[in-house]
This record gives structure tokens, sequence and C-alpha cells, in this order.
């Protein structure tokens, strides 16, 4: 019979190398773990700032577990003992610290009237080359054989994540039949889950601070057979909890208000290689578009010129 302690952890297969990583590991064993590596898993998901500097018996008082418990915990996560968590926990606190400085440096542009544009185009020309730098090409490709040929494409994005949530639906239903957008409109965001069926794609995108409904309705659609693709901003999003495939998106800025530029160019990459895929149907289909569009006028005629 093992001897081994109750709340001792099986160590994970490749120990987590970022803090985004650990995130995703906490959160997929949470279930399984004992209530005293419960406590400190909660702990430093959500106080990872103060984990940071604890020492063991800090950390181990905080919780109300005994050091021992702390170090089985770390070390069963494949890290080098409870150093190897801290210093996790502590390069999370630099990223948000550069965060901070880089903000005060752009109000100091602000102020002094110059700069603002140019360092706009800058983060985003740097979101979208680390956005598909950091795609899986295998992720890739299982996802855009779903959206090309799932029975139904549902895709949903609420509040700022609307627009590129409509503009994927908008394009890919100009490639093929059966896509919708759900955005809950008229509190009928029930009604329109209610027809996800099994081995239909819901695509889900949401970014921090995440839509609750989106993240149920991901969940949901997980539960009911459908095979979900997430669109987030980091692997610890909640999203990604409930998807196949993720893709993390990059939405840095230089003002308040997080960037959309870097999804808008995914979903367009995406929707260009479903046509790729379809082929001549895609053809046909936009062939048969633009009679309809010329028939009813829809847009405004060209001039004849010289």
């Amino acid at each position: 019979m093992s001897t081994r302690p109750a709340d001792d952890q099986d160590p994970v297969a490749t120990a987590p190398e970022t803090f985004d990583d650990l995130v995703v590991v906490l959160r997929s064993r949470m279930n399984t773990l004992s209530a005293a590596h419960r406590k400190l898993a909660q702990r430093v998901l959500s106080d990872s700032e103060a984990v940071a500097f604890m020492t063991v018996s800090e950390l181990a008082g905080a919780v109300g577990v005994n050091e021992a418990t702390v170090v089985r915990f770390a070390t069963g996560l494949g890290l080098k003992g409870y150093p190897g968590l801290t210093k996790l926990c502590r390069e999370r606190l630099r990223e948000q610290a550069q965060l901070l400085r880089r903000f005060d440096n752009l109000e100091r542009l602000v102020a002094d009237g110059a700069g603002l544009l140019e360092q706009t185009a800058a983060l985003d020309q740097a979101n979208i080359v680390r956005t598909f730098a950091r795609v899986d090409q295998a992720q890739w490709t299982a996802s855009v054989d779903r959206l090309a040929h799932a029975p139904r494409v549902h895709v949903m994005g609420l509040r700022k994540c609307h627009a590129p949530a409509y503009l994927l639906g908008y394009l890919l239903r100009m490639l093929r039949e059966d896509v919708v957008v759900v955005d809950g409109s008229a509190g009928a965001l029930t009604d329109e889950l209610r027809r996800v069926r099994a081995d239909d794609c819901f695509v889900a995108i949401s970014i921090h601070r995440y839509s609750v409904d989106t993240v149920r309705a991901a969940r949901w659609a997980r539960e009911r057979g459908a095979h979900v693709l997430a669109l987030t901003d980091t692997v610890g999003s909640p999203l990604a909890e409930s998807a196949h495939e993720t893709f993390c998106v990059e939405a840095s800025s230089a003002g308040v208000l997080r960037s959309m530029t870097a999804f808008t160019a995914l979903v367009q990459a995406m929707s260009g290689a479903v046509a790729h895929l379809l082929g001549h149907q895609v053809r046909a289909t936009l062939l048969e578009e633009e009679n309809l569009l010329g028939e009813f006028g829809v847009y405004v005629a060209e001039s004849g010129g010289e």
C-alpha cells in the first residue's frame, strides 16, 4: 500500500514554463486536487502578486496548510520546488509592470501631443505578427476544416468582441450555408443556443474581462457535442477550458481600450482559408451572390468614364 500523503499529486508530464502555462495546468487539475492543494491553487490564481514574494511558511500560514504541503504542491506541478512557483509569479508581475510602464510612456506621449498615431500603428503591426506567430498549424488546419464542413457554424462575441464575431459570420455566410451569429439580442440567447447540435462548430470570442454569457455558451456548446473554437487573449482565458482549439490573439493598444486589429486579421485569414479549402464550390456561391446583388441594386452604380 502506498504511504504517499493524501495531498500529494502526481507531477504533470511537462512543467509549466510561463505563468499562463501554470494557469492552464491549475485549472485543468482543479477538480482532481486534494482540498489542501486546491486552496493553494486558488490562492495562486487569485493573488499571484502576493505569492510572488511570500516565503513557504507565509503561504502555508495564509492558506492554512503545512509547509511540506506547499512544497509538494509545487513539485507536483513539475516545478523545481517552491522557488520554481514563485519564479513564475514574479515573471507575471514583471510583465504587468512593463504594461504599466508602457502606459505611463503613452500618457506622456499624449501630453506632449506627438507620437500616439505612430505608436498605435506600431503596436497593431506587432499584435498581428505575434498573433500569427503563435498559431499552431495542426490546430489551424483542424479549425479551418470545421469551419468549412461542420453542419452549422455558430459565432458568438459580445460587446467589443461582437465586431470580429459579426465579421467572421458575414464572411463565412458568403462562402457556405448555415452560419449564425449569436448575439442574444432581445433576450433570445437561450433560443439561439437551442439550435446548437452535436458536430456543429461553435466559435467563441472574448477577451478580459470575459463575458459571462460567452463563457457559459461555449461550455454549454461543448457539453452539447459541438466542436468549440476559442479566439481569446491568453491561454488562461476561461474560454480555453471549453475549447477544442484555442487561438490567442494579441490586443495591446496605445490607449485605454484594447485593440481588436489582430482579431480582425485572424478572422479574415480564417475566412480566406475556408474559401481556399472549398474551392470551386465557393466560386459558384460568390457568383450567385454577385448576381443577386446586381439584381437588387445593392451598390451605387459605377458611372461609365472615358
